[in-house]
C-alpha cells in the first residue's frame, strides 16, 4: 500500500518511482540447465513477482476487511483507492505543446492529463498548473514544447492503497490528484479531490434520508 512522490522535472524517460517500474524476468525454461545462481544478484521470475504483488493485496484485505464490514465507505478503517478512482485517463506525448495539452483537456472535459515520454509515464499535470505557468511567462508559452518544461511533482499510488492515507498525503503535498499504477507499472486510473467530494457528498445524502 505504497504512495510515492516524484519531484519536479522535465518529462524525459520515466519519472515513476523504482517500485513501479518493470522488473527483469529470468529464464525459467523447464528441463534445461540454467545459468549458475549468483548469490549477489537474482532476477525475479514472473511467478515470484506476481505472487509478491498479490500477497500484499490479500494481506491488506485480510487485515482490514472484517473491521470495515457494515460501515459507510468514508468511515471504514480501510478503503482501497481502487474503489473511488476513475479508470478514465487521457495522455499526451512530451513532444506536444502546452496548447495541445489545454486543448485535449477541453475536448474531454478533464482537469488532469498524463504526460508520456517513449510510452513511459513522465508526469501528471492539471489545468491550474498550466494556467499558472502561462501567467508567469513574459511571452506567450502556448507553443512551448512540454519536453522543455520542468513539470510539477506528482503522486503515484497502488490500487490497494488506503484512500484515507492518500488523502492526507495529497493535503500535505498540496496536490489535488494522484496517479494509480497497477502491478505491471502501467497507469490504471486517477484519484482526484472530486472523487473524495463525491464520496462524502453521497454519504451525507444517505444520512439525510435516514
Amino acid at each position: 500500500m505504497s504512495i510515492f512522490v516524484s519531484e519536479p522535472g522535465r518529462p524525459v524517460g520515466t519519472r515513476l518511482p523504482e517500485a513501479f517500474r518493470g522488473r527483469r524476468v529470468g529464464d525459467v525454461t523447464e528441463l534445461t540447465e540454467s545459468h549458475p545462481i549468483s548469490t549477489s544478484h537474482s532476477d525475479a521470475t514472473d511467478a515470484e513477482f506476481q505472487q509478491a504483488a498479490q500477497s500484499g493485496r490479500h494481506r491488506a484485505l485480510e487485515e482490514y476487511g472484517e473491521a470495515a464490514a457494515g460501515e459507510p465507505k468514508e468511515q471504514r478503517p480501510y478503503l482501497p483507492v481502487s474503489r473511488i478512482c476513475s479508470p478514465t485517463l487521457y495522455s499526451l506525448a512530451a513532444s506536444a505543446t502546452v496548447s495541445d495539452a489545454l486543448t485535449t483537456m477541453d475536448e474531454h472535459g478533464v482537469q488532469h492529463i498524463v504526460i508520456t515520454a517513449d510510452n513511459n509515464v513522465a508526469g501528471l499535470v492539471d489545468r491550474r498548473w498550466f494556467l499558472a505557468w502561462l501567467h508567469k511567462q513574459q511571452v506567450s508559452g502556448l507553443n512551448q514544447s512540454l519536453v522543455h518544461i520542468e513539470l510539477p511533482a506528482f503522486l503515484t499510488t497502488s490500487p490497494e492503497t488506503d484512500a484515507h492515507q492518500l488523502a492526507r498525503l495529497l493535503l500535505a503535498h498540496q496536490l489535488n490528484a494522484a496517479l494509480v499504477i497497477d502491478s505491471s507499472g502501467q497507469p490504471a486510473g486517477i484519484v482526484t479531490s472530486t472523487d473524495y467530494l463525491r464520496l462524502y457528498a453521497s454519504a451525507g445524502r444517505h444520512e439525510g434520508i435516514v
